[in-house]
């Protein structure tokens, strides 16, 4: 920029930019790790598994394989039967811990347990329990009978009605705690007011406890579906997709294309995901703005 004078002669004027402060420069240089790790572990393998997965026949031959399709329709079951009954139940346990008790606060510390133990010697444990030989339930039910009892887990329904009851018992602590902070939150007061006008548990419920955890609860079952579709662990090391791939979900599919040394099906598997996950992102997001 130049400034004139007289309408011929000019001034040289200060530059449009300056130089960087020395805060700017450290806060770029402080920042700088983390835009690489993001760079390194996040925007490249996304970037690479939908590379993988760009060419359109993978799909077609996704769409074609019946294990596919069961797939899909058990991650359909597994969110709706096990998010629903999850949330339901820990709405309830949520009220059941909030008593003022002292054998409660013992009971809690026990009922935490399953979901900070670690998933993998958990969800092994229940497997060598439900063995038909040497399993501890088959021993327990079937010990005067004289009978080895059933194959658990040899049943594609009954395999997949233990894994979503293994991803409940795992994760039920956790929203309970969740829920039960929001229960916490209420003034007791308002509970004080409805014993006054004689109201039973059911209408404190309904006119207090509800409404002023609706919000709460609907977001958390929201970010439940999320983890829920990316639950991997609870069907593969339970049932390992057996009987026969039978009781895959979208989340341990990938696994099967890998061993089968089929890479693009496998990054496939899990882009057809994203159409579902993005949409309850999208919405978690908004209530959350809120």
């Amino acid at each position: 920029m130049a400034i004139t004078i007289s309408g011929s002669d000019s001034i040289p004027g200060p530059p449009l930019s300056s130089r960087l402060t020395t805060q700017q420069v450290w806060g770029i240089a402080l920042l700088a790790p983390y835009l690489l790790v993001f760079l390194a572990f996040v925007v490249y393998p996304v970037g690479y598994g939908l590379w993988l997965a760009r060419n359109p026949a993978s799909y077609v031959a996704l769409y074609n394989d019946p294990i596919f399709t069961r797939a899909a329709v058990n991650t359909l079951i597994f969110l709706v039967v096990g998010i629903n009954v999850k949330m339901l139940i820990a709405l309830f346990l949520s009220g059941f811990f909030a008593q003022q008790r002292p054998w409660i606060k013992w009971l809690s510390v026990i009922f935490i347990l399953p979901w900070a133990v670690p998933s993998i010697p958990t969800i092994l444990s229940v497997r060598f329990m439900l063995n038909p030989e040497w399993g501890v339930v088959n021993q327990l039910i079937f010990k005067f009978t004289g009978d080895d009892g059933p194959n658990w887990l040899n049943d594609p329904a009954v395999a997949l009605a233990m894994a979503i009851g293994v991803h409940i018992w795992k994760s039920l602590p956790f929203w309970t705690l969740i829920l039960l902070t929001g229960r916490l939150a209420i003034s007791h007061d308002l509970y004080e007011a409805s014993e006054v006008d004689g109201a039973n548990w059911w209408q404190k419920f309904r006119f207090i406890t509800w409404p002023s955890m609706q919000t709460l609860y609907v977001t958390c079952t929201l970010l439940s579906m999320i983890w829920t579709l990316g639950d991997f662990n609870s069907v593969y090391l339970l049932t390992g997709g057996g009987p026969a791939d039978l009781t895959h979900v979208l989340s341990t599919l990938g696994i099967r294309y890998l061993r089968l040394d089929q890479l693009s099906l496998a990054m496939a598997s899990i882009v057809v995901a994203m159409p579902l996950v993005l949409p309850l992102v999208y919405f978690m997001m908004k209530r959350l703005s809120r």
